[in-house]
Parts: structure tokens; sequence; C-alpha cells
């Protein structure tokens, strides 16, 4: 039986002050503390190198980000980043008030991607009203606002906020078919795809003249949180360097559940796809890393 992905866990970033980051997450966009520890030493076996450092479990309604502080720090974002450059990973995070959440994160303090504010997309994007914005750390970010009808039925009517949850992670790709293909092959289901531009796609990205492809993609067992595949056609952004380390603060990872790791594994190499070894985790979970044809790292985690 092939393996593949049944949910995603969380989304990990890199951050290089941990305190710090913990209150940006918890005051500015209202998560919560779960779980402080070392970070494991057999993540290092895993990772390709010595990784060492403290992480951090944050929760946002049913969803979770892990910061990771690494000891050594990895260098941070490459200067003039945008949300079109190859290594742009951003949290999509749902807010019933999206106002509101803008005020408050205008009250902790961000740096803006999009231009002026929130911007409302066209019908032919759903009609959402979005903002992007980087964390203390350069991370991008996106506070979203579905209307009625539109995006996962659980986010209609949810109580309670601003902010509700992260409904995906939005990875920038080189080649749209190239990508779909790794993420297919994780067992990742296409739900929509859809051309988007125009001036509220220029100014919620801070770029020029976007062109840019975006397909959903759910896992199996839950569709939220989700990926999203966002393929620039203009502008066209810049590759990841091939010599960047996992202490990188621009090295985030997708950290999914699968099922038959050694299957999914067996089906990713078929593809050319390189992954490290299977490591043993803790209580029987094994776990594995592949990235995919951009840089962008995904941990596989099989539970036992």
């Amino acid at each position: 039986m092939t393996g593949h992905v049944l949910r995603l866990l969380r989304i990990a970033l890199n951050v290089a002050d941990l305190p710090l980051a913990e209150a940006y997450y918890r005051d500015a966009l209202g998560f919560s503390i779960v779980a402080e520890e070392e970070v494991d030493p057999r993540w290092a076996r895993l990772q390709g190198e010595d990784v060492r450092g403290r992480a951090t479990r944050l929760r946002l309604g049913g969803q979770e980000v892990e910061l990771v502080e690494c000891d050594p720090p990895g260098t941070k974002y490459p200067a003039d980043s945008t949300a079109a450059d190859l290594w742009f990973q951003h949290v999509a995070i749902v807010t019933n008030d999206i106002e509101a959440a803008y005020q408050r994160l205008k009250r902790h303090g961000m740096a803006p991607i999009s231009e002026v504010g929130p911007q409302r997309l066209p019908p032919s994007a759903g009609k959402v009203v979005a903002y992007k914005f980087r964390d203390p750390d350069g991370h991008p970010l996106e506070l979203i606002q579905f209307p009625r009808g539109v995006g996962d039925p659980a986010w209609q009517g949810a109580s309670g906020g601003p902010t509700l949850g992260i409904d995906h992670s939005a990875l920038s790709v080189s080649d749209a078919e190239r990508s779909l293909a790794i993420y297919c092959r994780l067992g990742l289901d296409p739900r929509s795809r859809q051309v988007n531009s125009g001036p509220e796609q220029d100014r919620l990205d801070g770029l020029s003249n976007v062109v840019v492809d975006v397909i959903e993609l759910a896992p199996a067992a839950e569709r939220t949180p989700h990926v999203e595949l966002l393929c620039y056609r203009t502008p066209r952004g810049r590759p990841c360097d091939p010599s960047r380390h996992a202490r990188d603060i621009a090295d985030s990872r997708l950290i999914v559940q699968v099922e038959n790791l050694t299957d999914l594994i067996r089906s990713l190499a078929s593809l050319g796809s390189i992954t490290s070894p299977v490591v043993e985790l803790v209580f029987g979970t094994r776990a594995a890393l592949v990235r995919d044809p951009d840089g962008h790292a995904i941990v596989l985690i099989e539970y036992r």
C-alpha cells in the first residue's frame, strides 16, 4: 500500500530569540503556549546537521506552530525578500474581524508586506479579505477573513477572535506541475486551482503585475490546515541558496503525519526526491525529512 499524508500537524519556524517570538505570537496573534522543551538530539540526524536548541509549541484554535531557537542560530532572511522568492512560506491565520486583528498587529508591531492595509480580493479569488506581514524574525504571515460560503465550513460563524486558527501554509514554487507531482505523490488532494491577478493582488503581495497560480492541496484525513502552492508567473522570484542550513531562519518546515512511511519514501524516491534516513523517535515514532524541488522541508512522522 502506498503511503500518504493524513494531516498537517504543525508548521515549524526557526527564530533568533525564543522568548521574544513567544510573546509576539501570544500577544499580537492570540496563540497560547502548549509545551516548551529542548530539541531532541535525534532531530540532528533527521536534518543532516547538528541542530541543537529549544522549542515551544503554540496553539491557536485547533492548529499549532512550533518556534525553534537553534544554538548557534543560522542566517536571517535574505535582504529584500518578496512573496515570489522561492524561500517564501507563509502561515495563513483566520480571523472573524480582520480590522480588529490588523489594529492589534499595529499595536504590537509588524513589518508590512501588503500595501495600505487589508485587501478584498475579487470574486475570482473568492472575495476573501487578506493582509500579509512579517513577524519579528521576518517570517511571512497572513491574516485572512472568509465571506459566507467560502473556505472550510469550520470557519463560518466560529466564535471567539479576532484570530481563530490556521487555515493553511502557502509555499512559493518555480514550476507548478513539477511541485504538484511531488505533493500529489505525498497523497495530498488538489481541491482547487485558480490564477490570481489584478490591482488587489498586487497590493496584497506588495509587488507589481502579479500573475500567480494558487493550488490548494488537502491531506487525506483533515482538510484544515492544508497546503497551498503559489507559482508566480510574474514577477519571477529568486531561488533558494542550495547551501542554506536547517538552522537558518528561512528554513521553515511542514510537520505532517503519514501512513506507511516506508512505502511513501520509496514512492518519493521514484520521482527523484531525496529524503533523510528514517529516524526512530520516542514511543516507536519514526520520522524522515524530504525537500520539494524548491527546497521546502517536509517532516514525515509515522506514529506507532
